[in-house]
């Protein structure tokens, strides 16, 4: 068996490759920039690259981008790769996802997968703990957190357990060629995430609220408008909304998910420098 596991740069793919290396697994990592001769190209946005990339594979791990999705899938089948397991997003279960173009891109990408003859198997996690690092560059300079919704709810989920999730699905045929609703153990506002990153931290955390309009303007560089405005429209349909929790985590890995705090812990220099 040799498992693909794409974005081997990122912090998921990270953690399952050191998990299926432990295991025995022959692990090939792939990057759209390779930073060592063990790492293969497979740049998502060029199908040039997917052929070579799985050539011998059985399964991959896959992050979601739109980007040629249906020509990923064709070369998978003609690889004959037996199981993708795709990182996918909890927005899709929105009613209005198709509408949303975060959700909407994850929607693409599951729909091209699921109509391929391959199984499947969607790992939909919430709100990644690691978000919060977009917090990280205020905190280090001593301003506060600008927050349009400082009381919008999300369930932070540790990379360690979307990283374990996927190495269950992958190492056990049982669990594969369905979805997984993944979430964190809590749901939690900003505003109450932010005073866990204090304790954690040992830094004075303040927020300040501002308008969309402001916060857009703080974005810009980083965020296109069209996706800050579906940003902004979750969080204020969470705001002072509990987020929907699952036991996906711990039925999964066998243990439950890891708290905010333990991923606040874990990452406290990301914030103080």
């Amino acid at each position: 068996m040799t498992i693909l596991v794409t974005g081997s740069r990122g912090a998921v793919a990270t953690s399952l490759i050191t998990l299926l290396r432990e295991r025995g697994v022959d692990v090939r990592p792939a990057s759209r920039m390779p930073a060592d001769s063990s790492t293969v190209t497979c740049d998502l946005t060029d199908p040039a690259t997917f052929a070579a990339a799985l050539d011998g594979v059985t399964s991959v791990f896959l992050y979601a981008t739109h980007d040629h999705a249906h020509a990923f899938a064709k070369e998978a089948t003609a690889a004959g790769v037996e199981h993708v397991v795709l990182l996918s997003s909890s927005s899709v279960l929105s009613p209005s996802a198709a509408d949303d173009p975060l959700a909407a891109s994850h929607l693409h990408v599951e729909e091209a997968l699921t109509s391929a003859p391959f199984r499947t198997t969607l790992l939909r996690p919430g709100s990644f703990a690691g978000n919060a690092k977009s917090w990280s560059w205020p905190i280090r300079a001593g301003r506060p957190v600008n927050l349009p919704y400082p009381g919008a709810h999300t369930d932070p989920i540790h990379e360690a357990d979307i990283a374990e999730a996927a190495l269950a699905v992958l190492t056990d045929p049982a669990l594969g060629g369905r979805p997984y609703h993944l979430t964190g153990p809590q749901s939690l506002t900003f505003a109450e995430q932010l005073n866990i990153l204090a304790r954690a931290t040992g830094l004075a955390i303040t927020v300040n609220t501002v308008t969309r309009e402001e916060w857009k303007a703080e974005m810009a560089d980083h965020i296109p408008a069209r996706f800050a405005d579906g940003l902004l429209d979750w969080w204020q349909s969470c705001d002072g909304v509990p987020a929907k929790l699952t036991r996906a985590v711990e039925e999964l890995t066998g243990h439950p998910a890891r708290t905010f705090a333990t991923w606040a812990t874990d990452h406290a220099t990301d914030f103080t420098g």
